[in-house]
């Protein structure tokens, strides 16, 4: 008997044979400066659930990255603008009951309800430290390298306040929302200053409670080593974390999925395609599309491996496209 959608990704995820190499893309539902306002404004969250429902009927995916549109500014005005650890002041932790945290657990069970039962579903998180990023209107990465500068035990105690909030976040939406696992994305701070010392001690802990969190109630999260905007990363920083899956950037970092099975042992991987407008996947041809798909699979072999992209791919691609990857990887 063939398997399930569940039963193929499941197995891809613990390096067991399968009928087929399975395929995961995903892309934004909503425009970049509505994301962090879901708390705000309802409709950009209803936006996304519907965009979700259409991508789910018109392609069935194998599996789905449920995206946490609207619900990427985390909502602490002290966080905002930074520009001296003494602008924040004391922080506390927002709370299970907060609705930053009870409406996505609403939108991860909205949507598992509709196609839960059928796919494994991951939801998006972010690391803490790129939480409050996005909270930055400019220089962001250099308002990071600053704080660490002027008190990193003191930058730390934040992370760490929102840390326990995303994690709090990562347990319900698998608990509650009926996710599979969470899709936790971390990201090299592109200062000088923030070296891999500084990256283990101050932005680390954070992050690996986060996914410890996650895996006590679920054994299937995935860390995504975010390469988006041609940021690069260092991924040997993260060979420790603890995640049955690996996506990261091959494109950008040039770690081929083959070379990434040398670093990432034993864990699954995921990715291979470039996810911008000039790579094969949106602007090249079936033929194309199909060859590169067959080397990604020669390659790295057909167990362990989820065919994808490095990050999000543009919201306009053709489906018909992602179709085509997915039925050469079926035909070898």
């Amino acid at each position: 008997m063939a398997q399930s959608k569940k039963e193929l990704v499941l197995a891809a995820l613990n390096n067991k044979p399968v009928d087929r190499v399975p395929v995961g893309f995903w892309f934004h539902f909503t425009e970049v400066a509505e994301r962090q306002l879901g708390l705000e404004n309802k409709e950009i969250v209803e936006r996304n659930i519907k965009g979700h429902f259409a991508f789910y009927d018109n392609f069935k995916p194998d599996f789905v990255k449920i995206m946490s549109d609207g619900y990427f500014g985390y909502p602490n005005e002290n966080l905002r603008n930074v520009k001296s650890l003494a602008d924040i002041g004391e922080i506390k932790p927002l709370g299970a009951e907060h609705p930053w945290i009870k409406e996505q657990v609403r939108l991860v069970k909205t949507l598992n309800d509709k196609f839960g039962d059928e796919v494994l579903t991951f939801y998006n998180i972010f690391a803490p430290v790129k939480y409050f990023r996005l909270l930055q209107k400019e220089n962001e990465n250099a308002v990071v390298a600053k704080l660490i500068a002027e008190n990193k035990e003191a930058f730390k105690k934040v992370l760490d306040v929102i840390a326990e909030d995303v994690a709090t976040l990562s347990k319900l939406v698998i608990t509650e929302g009926k996710a599979t696992g969470i899709y936790f994305s971390v990201q090299n701070i592109p200062e000088p200053s923030i070296t891999k010392d500084v990256y283990t001690e101050i932005i680390a802990p954070g992050e690996k409670a986060i996914l410890a969190a996650a895996n006590s109630v679920s054994e299937n999260n995935i860390l995504h080593i975010c390469g988006f905007h041609g940021n690069r990363n260092d991924v040997t920083w993260y060979t420790d974390y603890d995640a049955k899956a690996v996506n990261w950037a091959v494109n950008v970092e040039g770690v081929s999925l083959t070379e990434g099975k040398n670093i990432f042992t034993g864990k699954a991987l995921i990715g291979g395609f470039d996810n911008t407008e000039t790579g094969f996947l949106y602007s090249g041809t079936k033929e194309q599309v199909e060859a590169f798909t067959e080397g990604l699979i020669k390659g790295a072999g057909k167990e362990g491996i989820i065919l994808g992209a490095d990050c999000t791919v543009p919201n306009d691609i053709e489906l018909q496209r992602l179709e085509w990857v997915r039925s050469k990887a079926a035909s070898l």
